[in-house]
């Protein structure tokens, strides 16, 4: 095999599932992630259906998610004087099994950390593709040589950036944007997971307000066009939060005294990656996970990221060719991924108008709501796996 030597970008869900897959391959592998440490706690997320379920009983960890998974609870519409209008089960939004995404990537890096290399508080300056390997420079290390990059590095991915291009030519935001604030304040009992308090949610045209859950401790999501503020300062997200909440009701000045108590703050546009035209590699460098096919809260993108990882690693452990392995998971994944990314969670969720607010709660009460969910299953299922080499050989790990 002549591609030995990889480097992944990120250390989240989509790293870490990576280098465990290359890793038991024979590859050298390398994970670069720019936060100091491994990120603890996030949001809960979740995996649904015989797919995705397959993929983590195949790296060993299904039994691990279970002792961790959180528990999922049904989210309560209700008007600004407490009554219930409608509700969205816990079954749709926690999936078959949801977990925190810190906890998760606390798994899969424990399966990896004493094989792997880790480089935590640094990240990609440059990357040139060549034909014998990619060199890349580092923010803080010393430049190195890979014979493959790739980028595992989320929706504002700093990898497709550089070998793709800008941003703006592949992520198109979908007119809404979203805030996880508090820890998810979920726990477990001895004897397994426990439900906690129902989660209550508010709308007003244009906005929604989550409180208590297993996601976290505050939801927020509101239409909005493109805004310019620091992603990376909390005090700068809890700014827009208070401004865009600030004449509503019901539970809000409660919530926006609390979450300038909250260190775990996080705001984002609500946008979805389109590579149709480019496709998911370039050269030597590929695109897995959200960089890659994100569709922010669609309800795929963990599972995307643990079935991306796997067949793009089991595509390069059946072929000497890179080219080949390459060209074999752009096909794949565009297969699996034209169902699985075409929703709006915004548009759903934080309704424009009155009438799409009680359009929406209507909805949500009938039987096209359980076919919609059904339907979301079968998205979810929409790919046969491939059984790849279940061991590496010994002439490959050497």
């Amino acid at each position: 095999m002549r591609n030995k030597t990889v480097l992944i970008s990120g250390a989240s869900v989509a790293g870490p599932a990576l280098a465990y897959w290359l890793n038991r391959y024979g590859f050298a592998v390398t994970v670069v992630e720019r936060a100091p440490t491994l990120r603890t706690g996030g949001q809960a997320i979740d995996f649904k259906g015989e797919t995705h379920r397959i993929v983590l009983e195949r790296m060993g960890i299904w039994d691990d998610i279970q002792e961790q998974r959180t528990g999922t609870t049904d989210m309560v519409f209700v008007d600004e004087a407490g009554k219930e209008l409608g509700v969205m089960s816990g079954d749709f939004t926690g999936g078959d099994v949801e977990i925190l995404r810190g906890d998760l990537a606390a798994i899969m890096y424990k399966k990896t950390a004493d094989e792997c290399e880790y480089l935590f508080g640094d990240s990609i300056s440059t990357l040139t593709d060549t034909t014998d390997g990619v060199f890349v420079e580092f923010e803080r290390g010393p430049a190195r040589t890979f014979d493959l990059v790739f980028g595992a590095d989320g929706i504002h991915s700093r990898v497709r950036k550089l070998a793709f291009g800008p941003e703006k030519d592949f992520v198109k935001h979908l007119g809404h944007y979203y805030c996880v604030a508090g820890a998810s304040p979920w726990s477990l009992d001895a004897d397994g997971p426990r439900d906690r308090a129902t989660a209550y949610a508010h709308n007003t045209p244009g906005r929604l307000a989550v409180s208590g859950g297993s996601k976290a401790q505050q939801l927020y999501m509101f239409a909005a066009e493109e805004l310019d503020y620091d992603r990376n300062s909390t005090a700068d997200q809890q700014r827009v939060i208070k401004q865009t909440y600030a004449d509503v009701g019901w539970e809000l000045p409660r919530m926006l005294t609390e979450i300038d108590e909250f260190e775990d703050v996080f705001l984002d546009s609500i946008s979805k990656v389109d590579m149709k035209k480019a496709g998911y590699t370039k050269g030597r460098v590929a695109l897995v996970g959200d960089s890659a096919y994100g569709n922010t809260l669609g309800g795929f993108g963990t599972g995307l990221a643990i079935v991306g990882a796997y067949v793009i690693a089991g595509e390069l452990a059946v072929t000497d060719d890179h080219t080949t392995a390459f060209a074999n998971y752009d096909e794949i994944m565009r297969r699996y991924t034209k169902l699985a990314g075409n929703s709006n969670a915004g548009a759903f969720l934080a309704p424009k108008t009155a009438r799409g607010i009680k359009m929406r709660n209507w909805f949500m009460n009938s039987r096209m709501f359980t076919l919609m969910m059904k339907y979301s299953d079968s998205a979810a299922n929409n790919i046969d796996l491939r059984d790849y080499p279940a061991l590496v050989t010994q002439s490959v790990a050497n």
